[in-house]
């Protein structure tokens, strides 16, 4: 499912999606559940999670200066920290959207 329009509220991304939905994420959820490898981790072929050392996120941390479309499947956020690596598909974005909702 792709997204038809992408902003930025306050503190929230709101998606509106081809079927007429919309969801809304807060910035703050949306870098802590951050897919990148630096971030999640890395496993390698025997299963084993490679994972860079916890560390603190500051209030830029949660900061968006912009997102760039990766092809047809995913955003990619740049942070005020400088933390670009992370790639959210589209149904990623959805599933955290639902998640968020549940709670």
């Amino acid at each position: 499912m792709q997204p038809t329009d992408v902003q930025q509220i306050g503190e929230e991304l709101a998606i509106k999606w081809e079927d007429g939905s919309e969801s809304f994420l807060s910035l703050e959820n949306l870098r802590r559940a951050c897919p990148c490898a630096g971030c999640k981790g890395e496993m390698d072929v025997m299963g084993n999670l490679y994972k860079n050392p916890e560390r603190p996120l500051t209030p830029a941390a949660f900061r968006l200066v912009r997102l760039e479309r990766v092809g047809t499947y995913a955003l990619q956020p740049v942070w005020e920290d400088g933390h670009a690596t992370g790639i959210y598909s589209f149904e990623y974005l959805r599933r955290a959207a639902e998640a968020g909702e549940k709670r």
